[in-house]
């Protein structure tokens, strides 16, 4: 999937119940991550107040982000480092292509970067005769199957190792068709081995960003693989692909916040790498680039300061949303159509490419909370899908039958006789359509819901005949 296919939501969440390999991946994978964010939370009793101190931090920045980027800007240049700014995603494609040329790269290799998906870098590179690799295990995955992330930490929870095994057989065709790959140790030791030379030929090393430290003007990367700093440390030129609210005003800031990224992604203490990077490589180095750049991208950001949806530039991408919501466990990230999926995906692809594109999305709830209740930035993604539903509405988005029915229900809830006359009425109808435990197969005006599951049956009265019965 390299198309925005946000528009298609209902006919890819389809394709994703139907496919039998994702759902059997998706049962596998999601369990662990909860089990190991609650084990980790368990073990570290100031979990909470470090969420509560981490929020502060990041509103405190976006409150004061020109600031932070001015004072961040001159922090880089004092480490002989170069700054660039970019509005849009054309801005940011074409200053990493100037990069490039002037380095006369003609491979590039890319640690995991979301804004790189984001701005669709490789595409971008490839039509210009520049061979980008994915060294992230899970990303060197999906490059070979042309498919974006479904996920923000696992980009390939999607897939099962038959899968894997499959794509490398199909794509390492000059490595011995009888070596064994029925285990996953024997797939990553492959990858390892292909990717090691594409270290040493690539004249540009690409990473994202996920923090900026506007003290020391250094980018931090967290990474399990080590492939981070093997892609920043062994090309000439290391560029850093970053958002702008990914700023943290101090060193100790930043460690707070870390604190909490990895319990809540991975469940572990700390990533097995977090490397700070500040500037290129100085006298006595052993290595390191020649050149480091920092490109920073706004692409609709600075229009969300200052709204409603200004703490959605919170997150720090750390999964946990979607390791806990049943939806996106249900249908994986690929139904989501575009780079980011789950419930945060849900708040911030309408602010980037706009509700009318991605109307859908913050529909895709339950409104269950989980993801605010495991958020590490406190984010109250419901409350944002909520107001993301109120932009809906008032643009007409909707169609006309769901339009309808809400000024149908409108009408009748400001008539509260009425109102409870209806519901009376339909309570008694459809407790006496129910079949074996309580339960509706059908429901008028809801066959999207039954044709997939059962509908609790009214016990015969409403909530105001109840409620009237046992007050005091």
């Amino acid at each position: 999937m390299t198309e925005m296919s946000t528009t298609a939501f209902k006919d890819n969440v389809t394709r994703a119940l139907a496919d039998d390999k994702l759902q059997f991946a998706m049962t596998e994978t999601g369990p662990r991550f909860i089990a190991k964010r609650t084990k980790a939370r368990e073990a570290l009793p100031e979990f909470d107040q470090l969420r509560d101190q981490a929020r502060d931090i990041k509103d405190h920045v976006l409150d004061h982000l020109d600031i932070y980027l001015e004072t961040y800007e001159a922090k880089v240049k004092e480490a002989g480092g170069h700054v660039h700014w970019a509005e849009t995603p054309d801005e940011a494609r074409a200053a990493v292509l100037e990069i490039c040329r002037k380095a006369n790269a003609k491979m590039v290799t890319k640690g995991k970067s979301m804004i790189s998906e984001e701005i669709d870098l490789n595409k971008h590179l490839e039509e210009n005769g520049i061979t980008p690799v994915e060294t992230d295990l899970g990303e060197y995955i999906i490059q070979l199957r042309n498919e974006r992330p479904s996920h923000i930490i696992a980009p390939a929870v999607h897939l099962t190792r038959d899968q894997v095994e499959a794509d490398f057989r199909r794509v390492h065709t000059h490595l011995d068709p009888k070596r064994d790959l029925t285990e996953i140790p024997a797939l990553v030791e492959e990858a390892r081995a292909v990717l090691r030379q594409k270290y040493l030929n690539a004249d540009v090393g690409i990473t994202g960003a996920n923090f900026l430290i506007a003290e020391t003007g250094t980018s931090i990367i967290v990474t399990n693989e080590g492939n981070g700093d093997l892609t920043q440390s062994l090309p000439k030129v290391h560029i850093v692909l970053a958002s702008i609210e990914k700023l943290v005003p101090t060193l100790e800031d930043a460690t707070t916040i870390l604190r909490v990224l990895a319990r809540s992604a991975t469940g572990q203490d700390f990533s097995n790498y977090t490397t700070f990077s500040t500037g290129g490589r100085r006298p006595g180095d052993p290595d390191g680039p020649v050149e480091y750049h920092v490109i920073l991208l706004d692409n609709g950001r600075t229009s969300v300061l200052g709204t409603e949806f200004q703490d959605m530039l919170r997150c720090i991408r750390c999964g946990a949303c979607l390791n806990h919501c049943p939806v996106y466990n249900a249908v994986g990230g690929h139904a989501y159509g575009w780079v980011y999926p789950g419930p945060i995906g849900s708040v911030v692809t309408p602010a980037l490419v706009g509700i009318e594109n991605a109307r859908h999305l913050p529909n895709a709830s339950t409104f269950c909370g989980r993801c605010e209740e495991v958020c590490p930035m406190r984010i109250p993604i419901p409350k944002m899908l909520r107001h993301w539903r109120e932009k809906e509405f008032e643009r007409h988005l909707q169609p006309t039958s769901q339009r309808w029915g809400l000024g149908l229900w409108a009408f009748m809830a400001k008539r509260p006789r009425l109102y409870r006359k209806a519901t009376a009425i339909a309570a008694r109808v459809l407790s006496n359509q129910a079949v074996g435990k309580g339960r509706l197969k059908k429901v008028p005006l809801a066959s999207g819901w039954t044709a997939f599951r059962d509908l609790p049956a009214p016990q015969g009265k409403t909530f105001h005949q109840l409620w009237k019965e046992r007050r005091p």
